[in-house]
């Protein structure tokens, strides 16, 4: 038998080859604390990530069954799908260190999150 590549009983494993980093935020409404988490994720995704990722954002006032799927507990939560494994981040992410750990991303060099300072508001 020919080897396979999969992952436990033969199914393909998940990937993501084109390296993009697929995110969904999960709000409740467009309050002050979902945009700056919006906000703060646009940034830090610029920053560190130009190019390599794609952002969604899913308002669970206008359907609160998606947080199901997710398991959303609280908002506003970050949800890494890709590249597994998927990762969550509550609040509004002004933690830049904290959030770059949470998604699993090196800071570039020379960037504020790589020197620990904050860009103001």
């Amino acid at each position: 038998m020919k080897g396979t590549k999969g992952g436990p009983a033969g199914r393909p494993r998940k990937r993501n080859p084109s390296g993009t980093y697929e995110l969904r935020l999960y709000i409740a409404g467009f309050t002050p604390r979902g945009a700056r988490a919006l906000e703060n994720l646009r940034a830090i995704c610029e920053e560190n990530l130009k190019g390599l990722y794609r952002i969604k954002v899913i308002d669970l006032l206008k359907d609160p069954r998606l947080a199901r799927g997710d398991q959303i507990v609280a908002v506003p939560t970050l949800v890494r799908k890709l590249p597994v494994p998927v990762r969550k981040i509550i609040g509004d992410l002004s933690d830049r260190e904290r959030v770059l750990i949470g998604l699993d991303v090196r800071p570039r060099p020379g960037s504020a999150s790589s020197t620990g300072l904050r860009k103001p508001r």
